[in-house]
This record gives structure tokens, C-alpha cells and sequence, in this order.
């Protein structure tokens, strides 16, 4: 269960990181994310960030990582993105835990699985199992006013661990 935080703003810069590794040059980008208050994040996004939509300098985006992994000080703050979407109307995004009643951890989402529900992996091959008790991102549209707000999801992503989100 990995410990979802997220920063929501615009995309003021894109830029190619450098590791100091030739082979990987070019395959990581440092997004930088302005909110409404004026705050900046710096979000690394590699190839093992999952994308939802392109993501363009003017766009508005979340960034969700990991908010156990360890950071180095500095200002503006750097976090590895798991996941970077990009926000658009009518189209809700809760990247979380979801247990085995898929509700999500914090207690404000639960899904209802419909035949029209795509469950797939992040390289878009599909999903066959269970979806509870696993990392999720889950696009939907309508919820309930219940609490936990109730919705039959567009699409699932199932989160698969890997040794490192690099």
C-alpha cells in the first residue's frame, strides 16, 4: 500500500533531466507545477510514470507520489511522480488503496464494477483479477452523495508493485 500524496496546479516548464547515465538521457523530464497560492513543485516524471493525457506547458495538472519515499531538501520541493493527470471537465481521477470491498483508504470512494469497466495494467494489457486490495487509479464521472461516495468507473489502472517507481 503505498502512500498516495498529490499537488494540483499549471505546468509552467518542462524540462530534460539529466542523471548523468548517456543511455538514459532524454527519458526523464522535470515538470514544473505552479497552484493557485503560488506554491511550486518540481515533479520527475520517468518512463515508469503513468500519464493520463498529454501534458503541456499551460496545462492543469495532479501529481501523485510516493509520501513515504524520502526527499532531498531543496526548494522548490522534487518528488518522483507515480502518476501525473491532467485535469479535464466531467473526468474525476482518485489514484489510492482500495481494499477488499474497493473502498478507498481514505474511506471517500467506493467503486461499483460495471460490464462497462475497463481494468487494465499501465501498459494498457488487461487486468483479469481482482481489483481490490491493490493501488488503483480509477477515472470515473457521477457519484452518489453517500458517504463513501459510490461510482461505476470508466477505467481502472492497477498499480502492479514494482522494486523501484524510479
Amino acid at each position: 500500500m503505498t502512500n498516495f500524496l498529490s499537488f494540483s496546479g499549471v505546468v509552467t516548464e518542462i524540462h530534460d533531466m539529466y542523471l548523468g547515465e548517456n543511455e538514459d538521457e532524454g527519458c526523464n523530464q522535470l515538470f514544473t507545477v505552479v497552484n493557485r497560492h503560488g506554491e511550486v513543485v518540481n515533479f520527475s516524471v520517468s518512463p515508469s510514470t503513468y500519464l493520463i493525457d498529454q501534458v503541456s506547458i499551460g496545462d492543469m495538472v495532479t501529481g501523485y507520489y510516493d509520501g513515504d519515499l524520502p526527499v532531498i531538501l531543496i526548494y522548490p520541493p522534487q518528488y518522483q511522480a507515480i502518476v501525473l493527470v491532467k485535469e479535464v471537465q466531467d473526468q474525476h481521477v482518485k489514484v489510492d488503496y482500495f481494499n477488499n470491498q474497493l473502498i478507498s483508504s481514505d474511506q471517500q470512494l467506493q467503486l461499483n464494477i460495471s460490464p462497462n469497466t475497463t481494468i487494465e495494467l499501465t501498459n494498457g494489457l488487461p487486468f483479469n483479477r481482482s481489483p481490490a486490495n491493490r493501488d488503483l487509479v480509477v477515472i470515473y464521472g457521477p457519484t452518489t452523495h453517500s458517504i463513501p461516495a459510490q461510482t461505476s468507473p470508466y477505467k481502472i489502472i492497477v498499480l502492479c508493485r514494482q522494486t523501484t517507481y524510479r
